[in-house]
């Protein structure tokens, strides 16, 4: 993830801020006069079963479904809000800038939580509401669309957003429906336009006739397959559902997985945390106090519950403890802690594809308390420089920063490294919890472009590790294509290169059995190793794919 996608997002939500009083202009419903947004919003009322006509408290008689009698609304004008509230206006900003300006939630919204200066309890509210609309974005929509009257594509996409926000509080929370209705309604009219109010109101009032199983099952009928009626129902698209089916099968585990893998790529994940070993003050206390508790898979690793900006929690703003998913802590220190094959020094450490740098400032704390030497490389500057960043807590004596394409550098310096990590561009299918847009712009298209990548970068790093030395190869995807299958490749390609016990050193950096190892008897071309793959439903991380590999 680059900074200009971080900086995009950002900007995405400065402009949503920027345009509270006239976000018209965006959304199809404003300045083309004021007139066409009330015509606007009186033929999606209309459509949408409402009606004009008020009761003598001036609440408003709505249409009724399924033959049932017209009823009127529960609050009258005086009673109803007039302003969106601080956490939804939050989340539609970040909804708008994903939507928008293809931002990345996992950075608009903790900047849109400090411009808002929400406190810790408004900000897990928007964090709930951003992320779980997000992931939730293909079930809602497969709702919606059954509760308004024309395409989802002809909907205003702001006024869709206010739609999926809605029915995410209907389905999916505790908020009580005429609170959800109404502060929806109240968000439309101050953030998107007035006119679009009452056709807002009509949809959510339909939504909410059903229980969200009752949904679940009418979406689901459509479904042409089990797989896909599992898609549907746990708002995954189709073929990322089939995809995470084949790699539970082919890391050896079972089919019947999958509603659970679906189930926790929903679940809201907990914000992990590591504090970089030898560096500043033991904040264990101060940790304890904000709430955080010690992993229990992952040494030295502490996790809390999701809401808010994780730059609140202690050491983050420092640079000295970082946000860090526990699987990405657990492959980084069980490179770092695995024994060399080979005898030889053990001073030399690259990170090949060290961007945005969260396992490069793990592994550089871990060099400085050895007195190695880590170079972290990055492909574009932009992105080299968010390295830099992320390692100015570790002593500058222990890492040195270069932008370079990592697929020339095995030959520009080649038997140079002790320990390597590629931890390769990917398809990300594996932090979709973490990232939940990211469903929503992958495709089975972009598969094959990111094997060969992968399989560039991986020989590189091969002919710049030494004779003895270890390389890691890891994708935060559970993809066969993306893992073993690259494997299985370059065990083809170079008879020099040997696959190590993977499970074994990651169960040793863990201090227990992980139970995430593949044997070696099921990877074509292995004898002796084993490769590794967590998953989220089983060791509650991003399901990462880690392979250890020497050279003779």
């Amino acid at each position: 993830m680059s900074a200009a996608d971080g900086n995009r997002g950002n900007g995405g939500g400065q402009r949503g801020q920027g345009n509270r009083r006239g976000q018209g202009d965006r959304s199809g419903q404003g300045n083309r006069g004021s007139r066409a947004q009330s015509r606007g919003g009186n033929r999606g009322s209309r459509g949408a079963g409402g009606s004009d006509r008020r009761d003598e408290a001036g609440r408003q008689r709505h249409r009724g479904q399924g033959g049932s009698p017209r009823q009127y609304g529960s609050l009258s004008p005086a009673e109803r809000a007039r302003t969106a509230d601080p956490s939804r206006a939050t989340a539609f900003e970040v909804l708008r800038a994903v939507d928008q300006d293809d931002a990345y939630a996992n950075l608009a919204l903790p900047a849109a939580i400090r411009r808002h200066h929400l406190d810790r309890r408004d900000a897990g509210l928007a964090t709930e509401l951003t992320y779980g609309t997000l992931r939730e974005r293909g079930l809602l929509d497969a709702v919606v669309s059954r509760c308004v009257d024309r395409p989802l594509k002809r909907v205003d996409p702001p006024v869709l957003d206010v739609l999926r926000l809605g029915a995410y509080q209907l389905l999916f929370t505790r908020i009580p429906a005429h609170a959800a209705l109404d502060a929806t309604v109240a968000l439309t009219r101050d953030l998107v336009g007035a006119g679009a109010g009452g056709f807002v109101n009509a949809v959510l009032r339909r939504v909410s006739e059903k229980e969200p199983e009752e949904w679940k099952d009418l979406v689901s009928e459509s479904a042409a397959d089990p797989v896909e009626s599992l898609a549907l129902r746990y708002s995954h698209p189709a073929w990322i559902a089939r995809v995470l089916k084949q790699a539970l099968v082919v890391h050896g585990r079972g089919a019947g997985e999958l509603e659970d893998l679906l189930a926790a790529d929903n679940a809201a994940p907990a914000v992990n945390l590591v504090q970089l070993p030898g560096l500043g003050d033991d904040l264990t206390g101060e940790l304890e106090a904000a709430g955080a508790q010690r992993s229990e898979l992952v040494p030295g690793a502490w996790s809390t519950a999701a809401g808010g900006d994780p730059h609140r929690l202690p050491g983050v703003a420092e640079g000295v403890v970082r946000v860090q998913d526990a699987g990405s802590q657990l492959v980084a220190r069980a490179l770092a802690e695995v024994e060399l094959p080979g005898a030889g020094q053990d001073e030399r450490w690259l990170d090949l594809c060290a961007g945005p740098g969260g396992k490069a400032a793990l592994s550089g704390a871990i060099a400085a308390q050895r007195g190695a030497h880590l170079v972290a490389n990055e492909v574009a500057e932009h992105r080299a420089e968010l390295v830099r960043k992320g390692l100015t807590a570790v002593p500058a004596s222990a890492w040195t920063v270069r932008a370079g394409d990592g697929r020339t550098l095995g030959k520009k310096q080649p038997e140079s490294f002790d320990r390597i990590m590629v931890d390769a561009p990917c398809s990300g299918l594996g932090a979709l919890r973490r990232r939940p847009e990211a469903r929503w712009r992958k495709s089975a298209a972009d598969i094959p472009d990111l094997t060969k990548l992968q399989t560039e970068l991986l020989l590189s790093g091969l002919g710049a590790l030494r004779p003895g030395g270890v390389l890691a190869y890891v994708t935060c995807s559970p993809h066969p294509a993306e893992t073993v299958a690259v494997i299985e490749d370059v065990l083809h390609r170079r008879k020099d290169v040997t696959l190590l016990d993977t499970g074994a050193a990651l169960d040793s950096a863990a201090g227990t059995s992980v139970g995430a190892t593949r044997p070696a008897d099921s990877v074509i071309g292995s004898t002796t190793g084993s490769t590794v793959q967590l998953f989220p439903h089983a060791h509650g991380t991003d399901a990462m794919f880690m392979a250890l590999l020497t050279r003779s």
